[in-house]
């Protein structure tokens, strides 16, 4: 939950230099930027219909021969710099959108940096009426003002934004503005307590969310320019700090002031402050065009770009929405060249492609009436072959359902097990919970969603089933849904699934020598390399309701079923395909006690050992459920 919007705000540095003689010259002034030469900027306080006002921000071509489109961002992240002659480094998504022209219009959401009013995290939609606001009242208000007042347009604008300004195009789609053309939500948060950001199926993100919300749900008493000030951890060891604080409940001593942060432990369950903020049921009768985008590896908000094109597609398809999946990590369309993400590789740079011959084609025709680009429905990136595929559904329509078995002496096979199957069982002991990364990270870094699993898989509570060597390629094209049948002796459990791809002992990433004796060798970083292709978790006390949590029986066999993220990733011959079974995450994910409680109100001396089962027999067959694909 990142401001993704790259900004450079101007600065005049003074050189106090003791003993300089008074005649050293002074830096020339820095030479306009091409925005600065080619836009005007002005700041207004735009009033919505209960009279808080909007600081905005619109930078209006120069050009005088024609109108142009207004393209417009939302953000509760700031439009910095501030001034009428500030100016960022470049405007829109990308510098192509700049020398392509438009409007562009940057606004603080309502109670937000500059603007009036007061925030609301994910400000639930309300039945609209005249005295009625919301995110899609104020987007309204917004795009008729700026009809009336903003220079050279054209009548149409559309509205885009990464992360949390992609939860305000979405919900800017229900405005019903007719102004409103075309919108891109990309990797827009839809659910923060299923799927998006803070927690995946009841679990807490916990670093991620408490070092975003510690600095960012800061009161705001009145407008201001200034932006938080960040948490200091005082280490760089984020497994050491949150192991320390003994208790997810524990992090309210530095919170005291974070309201959402407090209400979010208050609400431990999917109840009706959660339900309230899930945009899923109000995405309905949209008609604005809509380029849903997101990136396979995204950490952050990968269920929100699927479930807003899914959702789309069976509420309003109307809209004959596009959706775009990269190789990318969050944002990484937008700031990154998407050549890679940690080692592993994809082939060849992917952003700048997106940006300049699907984006902009996209707004260009909604926008300026430019011909139909012929977007296909889904432009999907298969990883692991490394290239984009255009096809009319996704899932592909030609994809076939099968089921990955979990077997005896940790085989992974799509044949189901025999009646002796058996059962594997492993110890978890929040005290010494697997980490999610090898390295020491305070945060959620962005690379753990490829990182190397060996770490992992060599631990003992760590249960380890992969296949043999692929004697062809394999690809899987949708969502994985995981169907375990488990026991534990505790009265609560988590089951974290993850799929890897095991690189063969030889493999070289392309470019990679290996020159000089061998006491001088650079390793070979990627032999036997175990990407994480995708990892989920289901808290195990919502296996059949999020709502209405229930403890396990000890001991007795239960099933456990949930459906993760679609992936579209190809295991490449060679290559096994593994899949890892745990039950920690940390601190990725906060300590569950094994104990049937509200953990947000836990204390250090409810968390236990415990031990869980996994059964693989043919009364019991645990399996991942996958969607396997054959390009053309």
């Amino acid at each position: 939950m990142t401001s993704l919007r790259t900004l450079r705000v101007p600065a005049l540095l003074f050189l106090l230099l003791a003993g300089l003689p008074a005649m050293v010259p002074t830096t020339a002034p820095a030479a306009p930027t091409a925005a600065q030469e080619t836009y005007t900027k002005r700041e207004v306080a735009i009033p919505m219909r209960d009279g808080v006002k909007l600081f905005t921000a619109i930078y209006t071509p120069k050009d005088a021969s024609h109108t142009f489109p207004i393209l417009m961002q939302r953000t509760p992240y700031s439009v910095a710099p501030y001034g009428e002659k500030a100016f960022p480094e470049h405007l829109g998504p990308s510098p192509a959108f700049q020398q392509e022209g438009f409007i562009f219009v940057f606004q603080d959401v309502r109670g937000r940096m500059m603007s009036e009013g007061d925030f609301v995290n994910m400000r639930p939609q309300r039945n609209l009426s005249d005295a009625a606001i919301d995110e899609s009242t104020d987007t309204y208000d917004t795009i008729e003002w700026l009809l009336q007042h903003a220079e050279k347009h054209n009548g149409k604008v559309g509205q885009w934004g990464i992360s949390y300004p992609a939860f305000y195009a979405a919900v800017g789609m229900l405005s019903g503005h007719p102004a409103l053309k075309a919108v891109s939500p990309q990797a827009p948060i839809v659910d923060w307590f299923q799927g998006d950001d803070f927690h995946r199926n009841g679990a807490l993100w916990l670093p991620h969310a408490f070092n975003f919300m510690v600095s960012f749900g800061q009161p705001r008493p009145a407008p201001s320019q200034a932006w938080p000030k960040p948490f200091v951890h005082g280490t760089s060891d984020g497994y050491a700090w949150f192991l320390r604080l003994g208790s997810t409940g524990a992090t309210r001593a530095f919170t005291r002031d974070i309201a959402f942060w407090n209400e979010m432990l208050d609400h431990p369950d999917y109840d009706a402050f959660w339900q309230a903020r899930n945009l899923r049921p109000q995405l309905k009768a949209v008609q604005p065009a809509v380029l849903t985008v997101g990136g396979w590896f995204d950490a952050e908000n990968l269920y929100g770009a699927l479930q807003v094109f899914k959702t789309l597609e069976r509420q309003s398809p109307g809209t004959g929405g596009r959706l775009v999946m990269g190789p990318w990590f969050h944002g990484g369309w937008e700031r990154s060249e998407g050549d890679h993400l940690g080692p592993v590789q994809f082939g060849a740079p992917t952003s700048e492609w997106f940006q300049t011959q699907v984006l902009l084609p996209f707004f260009r025709q909604h926008l300026k009436g430019a011909p139909d680009p012929g977007l296909a429905k889904a432009t999907v990136f298969e990883t692991g072959a490394n290239r984009w595929h255009q096809l009319d559904a996704w899932p592909p329509r030609e994809a076939r359902a099968a089921q990955l078995y979990l077997q005896p002496e940790g085989r992974l096979s799509f044949t189901a097990p025999k009646p002796e199957g058996g059962a594997d069982s492993f110890p978890s002991d929040p005290a010494k919970p697997v980490p999610f990364i090898e390295s020491v990270a305070l945060g959620m870094p962005r690379e753990y969603m490829t990182a190397d699993q060996r770490f992992a898989g060599r631990r003992p509570d760590v249960l380890v089933f992969q296949t043999e060597p692929l004697k062809d390629d394999l690809t899987l094209a949708g969502p994985l849904r995981p169907e375990l049948f488990v026991a534990t002796t505790g009265t609560d459990a988590d089951w974290v699934v993850k799929l890897v791809d095991v690189y063969p002992d030889d493999f070289k990433n392309p470019g990679f020598q290996e020159s000089g004796p061998p006491w001088d060798r650079t390793p070979n970083p990627m032999g036997g390399y175990q990407q994480l292709v995708r990892g989920e978790v289901m808290r195990g006390k919502y296996r059949d309701s999020l709502s209405n949590p229930a403890p396990f029986t000890p001991d007795q066999p239960t099933r456990v079923a949930w459906s993760m993220n679609d992936i579209f990733h190809t295991f490449k011959k060679g290559h096994r395909v593994m899949v890892q079974l745990q039950s920690t995450w940390f601190p990725l994910m906060d300590r569950n006690p094994q104990v049937f409680l509200n953990i947000n109100q836990a204390k250090p001396e409810d968390y236990r050992k415990a031990t869980h089962t996994l059964f693989h027999d043919a009364a019991r067959p645990s399996s991942l459920g996958v969607l396997t694909w054959a390009p053309n």
